[in-house]
């Protein structure tokens, strides 16, 4: 089915994140992609995807903020660091901040959802969750009921947020990540692929989970090929 299209949106960025960003708008939104932005210092190129790049710090000059709205694909970038204050910037030029919500999402009727969100496919976000702005949800993630995800968060993928935790600002959270019930999760915690936390953290704080090492047995050998 065809969204028509009403809006006008440029991303700021031109990593794969804003190419994704661009495939996600284009697809399903009522949005029309029609510039991409960067600072002036990281401008490498003119075109990407056929549209133009331009640079941010004359964005309104050549798109009116009353008929643009604006995208920040950045990912976590320090800590978050970098969208928020691309973002900020957005809004202090004039500019209103987009949103995405895939509608291969599962989101309940009564979450609360901040700005400047961006919601992949197969996310799973239960009853009573509340997710504050400028948060990123990678695919494939559950979000427990009566949950809190604070501004600035970068969720991976498949990421498991059990029921009344609180994830704390410009937190990120690794691929296959596990949060207990009941965990209160500091600002600007970092936790690793894979990390498992059942107790609720301090400000700051950074797990990662151990590294595998490869067998001294190959794989050949164990399942007894021989070639």
């Amino acid at each position: 089915m065809t969204v028509m299209k009403t809006k006008k949106l440029i991303i700021v960025g031109d990593s794969a994140f804003a190419e994704i960003a661009l495939e996600y708008f284009n697809a399903d939104t009522s949005y029309e992609v029609v510039a991409f932005s960067v600072e002036s210092a990281y401008l490498k190129r003119d075109r990407l995807h056929g549209l133009p790049v331009v640079p941010f710090e004359s964005l309104e000059q050549a798109y009116p903020q009353d008929t643009h709205d604006v995208f920040v694909a950045i990912a976590y970038t320090q800590l978050n660091r970098l969208r928020a204050r691309l973002a900020d910037a957005a809004r202090r030029k004039g500019y209103r901040l987009a949103s995405y919500v895939s509608p291969r999402a599962f989101v309940w009727r009564n979450v609360e959802l901040g700005e400047h969100c961006f919601i992949f496919e197969d996310n799973t976000v239960q009853p009573f969750v509340r997710i504050g702005s400028n948060v990123v949800l990678w695919s494939g993630n559950h979000i427990g009921h009566h949950s809190v995800v604070r501004d600035n968060c970068f969720i991976s993928s498949h990421v498991v947020i059990s029921g009344f935790c609180d994830i704390g600002e410009n937190s990120f959270l690794g691929v296959n990540s596990t949060l207990a019930n009941n965990v209160n999760l500091g600002r600007d915690n970092w936790i690793g692929p894979g990390v498992t936390i059942s107790r609720s953290t301090e400000e700051g704080a950074l797990f990662s989970a151990p590294a595998a090492e490869a067998s001294r047995v190959s794989a050949l050998r164990f399942f007894k090929i021989r070639e």
